[in-house]
């Protein structure tokens, strides 16, 4: 089975030092990652240097700040050295205080650029070192001061350096989030079509790859996106590009593909109407992967960053759904084993990704609305009986599942007598019992497609003690509740009361 690949830009180097320095980033870059799953994370990025032996020293702020002084001046004057003085101004100004202090120097900037647009290739890479260190910043009026440098690092994504093209991918990327101003410069400058141009010539590079995904989901996650991006990115070669990265190759790596996957999240979410995405077949894609997922979970293969690539996944996958008419929706998902990994996926991450587990029950929620076919799968490939048994479950999950359980029951009598046959019924006298009123509402909802189904699934309910539940929800609860019960009692239930001496009260 495919086992995703995990992409290391760097090469090896000796020395415990850097590589515990390297593991702390890729420990931070997952945590960012995984925050993606509940909101939607702006986030900044900083790239080790390879010649970096030692973990990050915090230094005296008044030390920074003079050394940062006096960088800048030897700078400022031409003679041997230059190299050297910007590789330790770019250490320095890992320093916040320093950051300031540089940007208050006049023509400071002006003099960075001088540098990034030299003849002196080792000062050009220096000279982007240093702005990235710059664009790392926490404080907010350093963005717009490096404004300066944004069309030449623009320009510079069209090179033959991974490295450099690298920085200056993740140097973007970190301005966008801070300002507004260097948003606008930023999309005005053409930052769309130079990322679609990188990710199309480079396409093969991964470490390229993930940092045009990064920089690009920096963008598309901005409020008015919908309204200033998204747009662009659609008619561009974006989209198709950042599909083919999605791939089931088992070469490939897994950080570019979950980069991309997010971007496509951002997209879908951003919308209404996904029809350009679903002309593109980013429903049929994402779903295929799902399905290659799916089933290597359910054999145990639970690689670590695994699930950060499914989450983005069913969040594009439910979200398309909604823009995909009844008529395509079996060519553009597939047949019936996206039920089958979406099942494999709920049940494998229910007890140490609750909230992984409740997206895949969304997506099935999603799946199982629109379509009979794919209710009629859940029935016929016996995973009904595993749906039911997570109705005790909380934190959003058994909820999701009476929907799909009410989808399924709303397309089709027959589908009813199954899903009683399967013991629902028995499951809905525990949870019309529990405190939560929504679980109530929705089992109320259930139920009655079930017993206005046939008089055979009534027969049953009352057998097993119906009628005194609902009196005791009659008595003890208020409003739409208390009517919904009356409802079912008085219209539909009780003129099987003669089967009450054969109840089994549900306790």
């Amino acid at each position: 089975m495919w086992r995703l690949n995990k992409v290391r830009h760097k090469a090896g180097r000796q020395g415990d030092s850097l590589e515990e320095l390297k593991l702390k980033r890729r420990e931070h870059e997952k945590a960012l990652r995984q925050a993606r799953r509940d909101r939607q994370l702006v986030s900044k990025r900083l790239l080790l240097n390879d010649d970096e032996d030692l973990p990050q020293v915090t230094m005296d702020t008044n030390s920074g700040e003079q050394d940062v002084v006096s960088l800048f001046l030897k700078l400022q004057h031409s003679g041997p050295g230059r190299e050297a003085h910007l590789k330790t101004l770019s250490k320095v100004l890992r320093d916040p205080s320093a950051q300031l202090t540089f940007i208050k120097q006049e023509n400071s900037m002006h003099l960075l650029v001088g540098f990034l647009t030299g003849s002196d290739a080792t000062c050009r890479l220096q000279a982007v070192r240093c702005l990235h260190e710059l664009s790392h910043s926490s404080h907010t009026n350093v963005s717009p001061a490096c404004l300066p440098a944004t069309p030449y690092l623009l320009t510079y994504l069209s090179g033959q350096s991974t490295k450099f093209t690298e920085l200056c991918l993740y140097t973007l990327g970190n301005l966008c989030p801070d300002s507004d101003i260097v948003k606008e410069k930023l999309l005005a400058q053409g930052i769309i079509p130079a990322l679609a141009n990188c990710l199309e010539n480079q396409r093969h590079n991964l470490a390229v790859v993930e940092a045009v995904g990064f920089t690009l989901s920096q963008f598309l996650q901005a409020k008015d996106a919908a309204e200033k991006i998204i747009l662009t990115v659609l008619d561009s070669s974006l989209p198709s590009n950042l599909l083919s990265v999605l791939t089931s190759d088992p070469k490939f790596g897994l950080a570019p593909a979950i980069e991309c996957a997010w971007c496509l999240h951002y997209l879908t979410c951003s919308m209404n109407d996904n029809r350009v995405l679903l002309a593109h077949g980013t429903l049929l894609q994402c779903s295929s992967l799902l399905v290659s997922l799916g089933g290597a979970v359910a054999e145990g293969n639970k690689e670590e960053g695994m699930e950060l690539f499914i989450c983005p996944l069913l969040r594009c996958v439910g979200n398309l759904l909604s823009s995909c008419p009844g008529k395509d929706l079996s060519t553009q998902v597939g047949d019936v084993r996206i039920v089958v990994a979406l099942y494999a996926l709920l049940q494998a991450y229910l007890q140490t990704q609750p909230a992984l587990a409740r997206e895949s029950a969304w997506v099935l929620n999603n799946l199982t609305a629109h379509s009979s076919a794919f209710c009629s799968a859940l029935l016929d490939l016996n995973l009904v009986p595993g749906l039911i048994q997570l109705l005790p479950f909380s934190q959003g999950i058994n909820t999701m599942i009476l929907r799909i359980l009410a989808n399924i029951a709303h397309k089709k009598k027959e589908f009813c007598a199954q899903l009683a046959h399967h013991g629902l019924l028995s499951a809905l006298c525990a949870t019309l019992k529990m405190a939560d009123q929504e679980m109530v509402t929705l089992s109320m909802d259930v139920l009655y497609m079930l017993v206005v189904s046939g008089p055979q699934v009534a027969e049953e309910f009352v057998r097993q003690g119906g009628l005194s539940l609902l009196e005791a929800i009659q008595y003890n609860s208020e409003g739409e509740i208390r009517r919904r019960a009356t409802h079912l009692l008085e219209d539909h239930l009780l003129s099987y009361s003669s089967y009450c001496s054969d109840n089994n009260p549900c306790s």
